[in-house]
């Protein structure tokens, strides 16, 4: 594990970790803003991570983390709870330190999902949803209060991801990463297929109208070929940069006391992008 230093700082946690861009985001808006602080990413593996908490809950200079793979479900046993996370979303994505040392888990991803359909009218919309993770507990948290209508989950394993639209309340059902897609009005990849170092989706758009959505979680490469392809046939898309920096905003100012610089958004794309 890597060790703390200048004051006042945070980091995202995962396994692996080098691709992850929320230091770009947040020491972009640290700038802008003139805070003295920092953002860093750490290395943290499974066996690290009840250690890594302790350690940095003993540090006032620490200010909290964002959470990725592997660790927002184990997170929830090593932090405070006071917003139900684990009864709710069921994965948390940051911890913030408070003055006295308690450590809170919370959830930003759902509200950064939704962000870029916020403006839309989904209820009653049929849905399909790729994945059944961390990822995908927040969309479907969030999809759930939208209500939407009939959801299809695209999944490797039918028990967990039927338990997960028992969980959200939500009407639909599970089929295989191979099965034909529904014409959905939206189109959501929150798995890691299509990732840098993972395995393509390749899924057959054809059954999409052509007001459908497709939204890609992943942003590493921000192009997918999910994201391709949906343009291709002239479908509407939403990339994951668009939550990673929602995401990132609520957690900014749970860490740093103050809002990102507003009107600096394409600016920041560029930088991501670069």
């Amino acid at each position: 594990m890597n060790t703390p230093y200048a004051p006042p700082y945070a980091e995202v946690i995962g396994d692996p970790i080098a691709q992850s861009k929320s230091p770009l985001i947040h020491g972009f808006w640290l700038d802008a803003l003139g805070i003295a602080g920092d953002y860093r990413r750490a290395h943290v593996t499974p066996d690290e991570l009840a250690g890594y908490i302790e350690e940095r809950r003993a540090d006032p200079d620490w200010r909290g983390c964002n959470v990725t793979m592997p660790h927002k479900g184990a997170v929830m046993d090593l932090v405070d709870d006071p917003g139900d996370i684990r009864g709710t979303i069921g994965a948390m994505n940051t911890v913030v330190r408070q003055p006295d040392g308690a450590l809170i888990g919370t959830n930003t991803d759902a509200a950064g999902f939704y962000a870029p359909l916020a403006e839309l009218d989904l209820e009653g919309a049929p849905v399909a949803v790729v994945g059944a993770g961390g990822a995908a507990r927040a969309v479907l948290f969030a999809l759930a209060r939208a209500n939407v209508g009939k959801v299809t989950i695209l999944n490797r394993s039918p028990l967990k991801a039927m338990g997960l639209l028992a969980t959200f309340g939500l009407k639909g059902d599970v089929v295989a990463l191979d099965a034909q897609l529904p014409p959905v009005s939206l189109l959501v990849n929150s798995s890691s297929l299509g990732m840098t170092g993972n395995p393509p989706l390749d899924l057959d758009l054809s059954p999409l109208p052509e007001d459908a959505i497709v939204y890609d979680l992943v942003y590493s490469p921000l192009q997918t070929g999910l994201l391709k392809a949906a343009e291709a046939r002239g479908l509407d898309i939403v990339d994951g940069l668009d939550m990673l920096i929602g995401q990132a905003a609520l957690a900014f100012e749970l860490f740093f006391g103050a809002s990102p610089p507003e009107g600096r958004d394409e600016e920041l794309r560029a930088l991501l992008t670069a």
